[in-house]
């Protein structure tokens, strides 16, 4: 299922309820095989318990009841939080969604597409911090064939780690859920934003991890003659904050837009628009991680082994 054994959590048993019937390994299971030629559909489960296999001990660590304001965000705040950087300089955000993979924009690697420029680094939230962790390299950049700078479409790409990062070694770093297929989250979905920037002191140094809440709107409330009138597609999310004054203005391209759903923080989008502050009708407009999400595991399968 495109992820390594490296990746592996934990699995367990539960009781089974489904309308749709169960998938069952053959009794001449064959190690060696694809596990899809291995299995069979089933109208019943003889023991009434079914299999669960988490891949990626994703979505974990955060505390929740936050103010709404844009602030300063503490250590662990949000593991999945990357500087991408060039040259010493951070250029954009990203998530991290396994130990391999980071989720950014595409824009963001339009112009530097060569993996030997980037330096990613995992579980800062001070410029400081990049003096005592790690530079994680780069082997492979993935940005959508689609991508249109101009109009925005398909505003997402994949960066390989050389190496995985090392969660093991901070519980400042882990990856976020990448959305199943299936989890309904729509407006007005209350969802935080993380994304490197000026203080809120108007600090003209190196940029800090800020955190604000949003709320989702609806696409066509995003469409309207005074926002951004028709310019958003099916793979774009729109995005307003919950606090005044809140310290968010000038987003930071590829960083993650992520919500709380069943105890679980899922990645539901990646920054590529930041006016939301500049005008009060220009809500933020992040690339919708669920719309390409069956891109994405593409990528991770064809590249697993790079």
């Amino acid at each position: 299922m495109w992820f390594d054994r490296s990746t592996y959590f934990k699995s367990g048993q539960q009781e089974a309820d489904s309308s749709d019937g169960f998938l069952m390994v053959k009794s001449d299971f064959n190690p060696e095989a694809p596990i899809l030629q291995q299995v069979i559909l089933s109208k019943t489960c003889p023991n009434n318990r079914v299999v669960t296999l988490r891949c990626t001990d994703c979505g974990s660590g955060v505390n929740s009841s936050r103010a709404s304001r844009g602030q300063l965000a503490s250590p662990g705040a949000w593991p999945w939080q990357v500087s991408l950087q060039v040259a010493g300089s951070h250029r954009c955000g990203g998530a991290i969604i396994s130990p391999y993979w980071i989720v950014t924009a595409a824009h963001c690697v339009a112009k530097a597409s060569s993996p030997g420029d980037w330096a990613v680094y995992a579980g800062i939230v001070d410029p400081l911090d990049t003096l005592f962790n790690p530079a994680y390299s780069v082997s492979h950049i993935i940005a959508h064939e689609g991508y249109n700078g101009l109009t925005r479409r398909n505003d997402i790409a994949l960066m390989r780690l050389s190496k995985p990062v090392d969660k093991t070694a901070s519980s400042n770093i882990g990856p976020v859920c990448l959305p199943n297929v299936g989890l309904n989250i729509t407006a007005p979905q209350k969802c935080w934003i993380s994304r490197f920037g000026r203080t809120v002191n108007g600090d003209s140094g190196s940029p800090h991890l800020m955190e604000a809440q949003v709320s989702l709107i609806d696409t066509s409330d995003c469409n309207s003659s005074i926002a951004y009138n028709g310019r958003i597609s099916q793979d774009m999310l729109c995005t307003r904050e919950m606090g005044a004054g809140s310290d968010t203005c000038h987003s930071d391209s590829g960083s993650p837009l992520v919500s709380l759903k069943d105890g679980v923080w899922w990645l539901i989008g990646d920054s590529i628009w930041g006016e939301h502050c500049a005008e009060q009708n220009k809500p933020g407009v992040y690339g919708n991680v669920t719309h390409f999400l069956d891109w994405i595991h593409r990528q991770m399968k064809k590249h697993q082994d790079e």
